[in-house]
């Protein structure tokens, strides 16, 4: 009985091959559900849908959704950084939470699957009101329905 290397390689090559190819699967899977979760989210509370499946420039209207600045999100460029990014939007989330009238539960389900706390977020049962960021003395959102540019592009309406 013969060692053959090149069988070896082959076998190496074929397992590397597998478990790479499962690897970008799954990070495939995980960016499209969290870009569908992401545009239904922007819908609801007024941000273009189609931001979501645009990166960094999705964490940046987030954030402002948020009530933070958008700069933030550009330390997920920076390998190592990307946890401020993170924080920012765990902050963020708190706050967002409350104009859902949502607790700490939620918060806790919006860090460890934030996919999941966007689509319960951006259900038909949900509703937004920003009124209630100010009101719990946070910032009002950068973005969406709440924000300044969107009150100065919208006027309120006099009922006569």
């Amino acid at each position: 009985m013969s060692y053959d290397p090149g069988a070896s390689i082959g076998l190496f090559v074929l397992i590397y091959g597998v478990v790479f190819g499962i690897f970008l699967f799954t990070l495939l899977i995980n960016y499209v559900l969290y870009a569908i979760a992401l545009s239904m989210f922007f819908r609801k509370v007024g941000v273009e849908s189609w931001i979501a499946w645009v990166p960094y420039y999705r964490y940046w209207k987030w954030l402002e959704v948020e009530g933070q600045q958008g700069v933030y999100a550009l330390f997920g460029i920076v390998p190592g950084l990307r946890i401020v990014t993170s924080i920012f939007l765990y902050i963020g989330m708190w706050s967002t939470g409350k104009a859902f009238g949502k607790d700490v539960g939620m918060l806790i389900l919006g860090i460890f699957l934030p996919f999941v706390w966007l689509f319960i977020l951006a259900s038909k049962d949900e509703i937004y009101r920003p009124e209630l960021i100010a009101a719990a003395g946070y910032p009002p959102p950068l973005a969406g329905y709440g924000s300044p540019a969107y009150a100065a592009t919208h006027p309120p309406t006099s009922a006569s």
